[in-house]
């Protein structure tokens, strides 16, 4: 186990220095100037001009700024933005609005999104299940954007149940995000789940437990759920990244100040820095919980091992 760990560790290397650099690329192929647009309507003197893009070394090749930005990331310096703040402080500020978005949408995606595909799967083609399957179906086909608006509108506006923008409420102001953000997600582990569950219910080892004259109860928790968890392990660690990446929509609808709302400002304001720097962080969270995933297979099936 440990060799397999640190053979996954070694690969992490090249998938985010590819990640790195194709981001790097699109951000410096940006058209516009982004020292001369710090002046806004009032443009800045051309000594300023000439000083701001030496420091940032905006005068070099491509892969020359790139060179140069990965040696200073490697001895911890994420970099400055142009109006002379740290990269590292900015992450700092943000990552804990993200962390706590995304902790409530994984919950949601858990306990709805599980809890729904079981309760479909051992009962396929019954009510429950086909209310799943046309309730995740309508959720898949909103896009997020319009899925927020219209939880916003509907239970912070109208009802009034829910506050609409900001973190103010502590814990309180992520419920609505969080279950806008996980909606989508929520929807696929239900139907993940569900397609899993009904599939193992009809396997030799559930009819044989049936047989012993286990418990429904028993059956299902301790035989049928265990196996067909690993699929749906699969989808959730992949999608902690992705919730986390993908969070940049919600935190602009809901104003949350989190990492998503950072790399949207940042992008019009093409701070290179800033993006690659949280896109580097990104994948690799992204890559670490993979590598959780693969290890929870070894508990949730004892057959598999990793020499």
């Amino acid at each position: 186990m440990g060799r397999y760990i640190a053979r996954r560790l070694l690969l992490t290397i090249p998938v985010m220095l590819g990640a790195s650099f194709l981001i790097f690329a699109l951000v410096y192929a940006l058209p516009g100037d982004p020292i001369r647009a710090l002046g806004g309507d009032r443009p800045l003197a051309p000594a300023v001009v000439a000083q701001l893009t030496e420091e940032f070394n905006l005068n070099d090749p491509l892969w020359l700024q790139y060179v140069k930005y990965v040696g200073d990331l490697l001895q911890g310096d994420f970099g400055t933005d142009f109006r002379g703040r740290e990269v590292l402080d900015t992450i700092t500020q943000r990552m804990p609005v993200t962390v706590k978005l995304a902790l409530v949408a994984i919950t949601f995606e858990i306990l709805i999104g599980i809890v729904a595909g079981v309760m479909a799967g051992i009962r396929k083609n019954g009510f429950f299940d086909n209310v799943v399957l046309v309730s995740t179906t309508l959720i898949v086909s909103i896009p997020i954007l319009v899925l927020a608006f219209i939880a916003q509108f509907t239970f912070g506006l109208q009802l009034g149940l829910f506050p609409i923008a900001g973190v103010n409420d502590g814990w309180y102001s992520y419920l609505l995000p969080g279950l806008v953000l996980a909606a989508g997600s929520l929807a696929y582990v239900a139907r993940l789940t569900r397609t899993s569950i009904a599939e193992n219910m009809r396997a030799d080892y559930v009819r044989t437990a049936r047989a012993k004259g286990l418990p429904r109860r028993d059956v299902i928790v301790r035989h049928t759920l265990r196996n067909s968890l690993i699929p749906v392990v699969t989808f959730i660690g992949a999608d902690i990244g992705t919730l986390m990446g993908g969070a940049i929509v919600t935190e602009t609808v809901f104003n949350l100040p989190g990492i998503g709302r950072a790399v949207f400002d940042a992008v019009r304001a093409q701070e290179g820095a800033v993006v690659v720097g949280i896109v580097t962080l990104l994948v690799f969270v992204f890559i670490f919980f993979n590598l959780v995933v693969d290890v929870l297979y070894a508990v949730l099936d004892p057959r598999i091992r990793y020499e």
